[in-house]
């Protein structure tokens, strides 16, 4: 049976009570003397008792402040994930044969600032896409395929607006509730040297990975393959090789081990909507499009885009009266086999 702890005002009626039980003549009145010090006193026991659930909080890692959760996780080599950079890739434009130097700064619209961590030069088509990642770490870096972007100082022959192709892999530092997520799986899923479980908490403790799929005896017989996802969807190669190289130094000897990131599978997604009176497009689409994104980034690889569920989210958005979805016509399949290792993924939407 669990201890019930006494409140301050059974504290103070316990004192007062005690005290006419050995002087049945006290004063024991709100404005007495006797009344006066069970109030302080109390006061006092109540704090004791507040201090010592907090310390029982503390002895349990899915209870404890932060600073004794990090305790708990120290004990098994865990500490809070650091913050990443987004990475990917950017689109510039200009004349063919102009030179794109490293370094190059473009910003979008809100002042996220990006910079090419490789130079290269305008192609015959007066296009070319160059490896860059953002300035600074967190997932406000991480942006959809399009977006905008403006020079600060375009070289000679570049223009001054280029786009996003890919960025993804920004992540802020890590949760208390992520670092216990961890803590917990390993708890419950020891170490066990190089089971399926053990590849997953070592993905997981990679800075910027946010989920990861184990597959065994996918590639042969005596096989680990290690799917990894990141903020924004498609992890870029950095974070891959960083996943390998510190996984290599954590897995047997001579386990057969490679870490991929799934290949995207797009789903294009376009529909005419009815909506109710007081409701615009903008507004309506905007909310489709998070619904959409919720559903896809619940989707692990290998799962199907159904159909039906898409339309169910177009459905249920509110402001949407009726709709004539013309794509997709059918559910998207994702594989995972020993030559596939695909996730479906929201693609381009398109209201109307």
């Amino acid at each position: 049976m669990s201890f019930l702890t006494p409140d301050y005002q059974a504290i103070r009626d316990g004192i007062l009570r005690d005290i006419l039980n050995q002087r049945p003549d006290a004063n024991v009145a709100s404005d007495g003397d006797y009344a006066i010090r069970a109030n302080a006193t109390g006061s006092a026991v109540e704090g004791l008792y507040q201090h010592q659930q907090w310390i029982v909080r503390q002895l349990f890692p899915d209870t404890s402040d932060s600073d004794y959760l990090g305790r708990h996780a120290s004990l098994r080599g865990l500490t809070w994930k650091a913050a990443t950079l987004a990475t990917g890739t950017v689109t510039f434009s200009g004349t063919p044969t102009s030179p794109v130097p490293i370094g190059t700064e473009d910003k979008t619209s809100a002042g996220v600032a990006y910079m090419t961590t490789a130079a290269d030069v305008i192609g015959a088509g007066g296009t070319v896409t160059i490896a860059a990642q953002a300035e600074a770490t967190g997932v406000a870096g991480n942006q959809a395929a399009g977006t905008a972007l403006t020079l600060t100082s375009a070289p000679s022959g570049v223009l001054s607006t280029a786009s996003i192709a890919t960025m993804t892999g920004g992540t802020d530092v890590e949760t208390d509730a992520s670092l216990l997520s961890r803590l917990l799986f390993i708890l419950r899923n020891p170490p066990c040297g190089g089971a399926a479980h053990d590849y997953y908490s070592w993905a997981m403790n990679v800075a910027g990975v946010t989920a990861a799929y184990v597959y065994s005896n996918r590639r042969g017989l005596g096989t680990t393959d290690v799917v990894i996802l990141t903020a924004g969807g498609i992890p870029g190669a950095p974070l891959i090789a960083a996943a390998q190289a510190y996984i290599d130094t954590q897995r047997p000897v001579q386990a057969d081990f490679l870490v991929y990131g799934p290949t995207a599978v797009p789903v294009n997604i376009a529909a005419a909507l009815t909506l109710a009176a007081g409701y615009t497009l903008a507004a309506v689409g905007a909310a489709i499009n998070t619904a959409l994104a919720a559903y896809f980034a619940s989707l692990k690889p290998g799962d199907t885009a159904y159909l039906n569920r898409i339309r169910a989210i177009i459905s249920d958005t509110p402001g949407v009266v009726d709709f004539n979805l013309t794509a997709p016509l059918a559910n998207t399949a994702a594989l995972v086999d020993a030559t596939h290792l695909q996730l479906a993924t929201l693609g381009t939407t398109a209201w109307s």
